[in-house]
């Protein structure tokens, strides 16, 4: 079974030997290749949804990994007992989402050594709750798929200081690790921000000038981390 990139870069950042659980799982794929690789020893594979769960459970048998794979129908991490399980792997969701998922259940979350996180939007506001909550971003990665750049952290219990607030837009990992795709990840940013100071051209409202000011900010952090980022590259 091949995954998608944005699966396999998940699935290749799951410790070896743990076990796992998969929050949202949908067809359950990335159990199925965390077994069939043997980087889990097993894994639950979790949805709140009986339709995808059923998927799941259909895939899980086509490979025969009943005895390794074990489906839940539930909320976030309410499925789990505290100690449970050693890595949690919350994907696809929106960063704000994954927030409420962690603080729903305090105990399992604490329990739980290490978290593989891949929000779809509000990745900046998910990295400033981590760090302002006792988690630490060890590692980040940052995959391509049908012209969409995603994000994807790896997150332990911790302390973790952000010497700029532009870490909790790009991820200083993801800057330590010269992410191949960061230089146009960056970009995508800076065209963002771009478009929207365009929009406020003319506008002159307290809300239009702090906004401005936002992007004015955000665009010159940016601009200056990819001039570092460049200069790296040509030495």
């Amino acid at each position: 079974m091949k995954l998608t990139p944005r699966l396999l870069t998940i699935a290749k950042l799951i410790p070896q030997n743990t076990v796992v659980a998969d929050i949202g799982t949908d067809h359950a794929y990335i159990p199925v290749y965390l077994i069939k690789n043997k980087i889990a020893k097993r894994v639950i594979a979790a949805d709140v949804n009986n339709g995808p769960l059923q998927s799941a459970q259909k895939n899980i048998a086509l490979h025969h990994m009943e005895n390794y794979i074990e489906t839940r129908l539930g909320n976030g991490l309410e499925i789990l007992h505290p100690g449970e399980v050693d890595t949690v792997i919350i994907a696809g969701m929106g960063g704000l989402l994954i927030r409420d998922i962690l603080t729903a259940h305090p105990a399992i979350t604490s329990s739980i050594d290490t978290f593989v996180l891949q929000p779809m939007v509000a990745q900046d506001d998910l990295r400033r709750w981590l760090l302002n909550n006792g988690f630490m971003i060890v590692n980040e990665g940052l995959v391509k798929e049908d012209h969409r750049i995603y994000e994807v952290m790896v997150v332990k219990k911790g302390i973790q200081s952000v010497i700029d607030d532009i870490y909790y837009e790009l991820g200083e990992k993801l800057i330590e690790n010269n992410d191949p795709l960061l230089i146009e990840f960056i970009r995508k940013h800076l065209k963002k921000y771009n478009e929207i100071l365009s929009q406020l051209a003319g506008q002159n409202s307290e809300i239009a000038n702090e906004k401005r000011n936002m992007c004015l900010q955000k665009v010159e952090k940016l601009e200056e981390v990819l001039s570092c980022l460049n200069n790296v590259k040509q030495s």
